[in-house]
């Protein structure tokens, strides 16, 4: 395990997520595409959740919890942009504390169950790292239809 690749990877992601994501505003908070598609704050939200998803199978003895309508439900019930962005921020901040406290025997330990089964316990970087990719471009359309354009991420 390399922690400081890990620990730059989830660092540069939040950075380019932030980034590209800031011409949204409060006020875009309940902006969605079309009904029954998540608004801005619950994409961010969603990005929230599934780092602290990740994370947390990765260490649980049955894996990813697979209850979506659960986790569904309390993404859906976010409605602030800025209550999202630091939910964002603790999640973050909670995985980079993880990559520093735990020693590497515990990161190389095989994730359970179906979704990443077998990999090592640090895997869950990629997999966070590409998630949240894919919703940094999802909200950039956000932003586009809301007459803004976003931010270049990585200038």
């Amino acid at each position: 395990m390399d922690r400081e690749r890990l620990t730059n990877t989830i660092k540069l992601t939040k950075l380019f997520f932030d980034k590209s994501t800031s011409k949204l505003e409060e006020a875009d908070s309940a902006f969605a595409p079309k009904e029954g598609m998540m608004t801005a704050a619950q994409q961010v939200a969603h990005v929230a959740h599934t780092i602290d998803w990740f994370l947390d199978g990765a260490f649980s003895e049955s894996g990813m919890d697979m209850d979506f309508a659960k986790h569904n439900q309390k993404i859906m019930g976010c409605t602030s942009l800025t209550e999202a962005r630091a939910w964002h921020e603790k999640s973050n901040n909670e995985l980079l504390a993880k990559l520093a406290e735990l020693p590497e025997e515990e990161w190389a330990k095989p994730i359970a169950g179906p979704v990443m089964g077998g990999f090592p316990r640090s895997s869950v970087v990629g997999g966070i790292e590409e998630h949240t990719s894919h919703h940094r471009g999802a909200l950039s359309v956000y932003q586009r239809l809301l007459d803004k354009v976003p931010e270049m991420p990585y200038a």
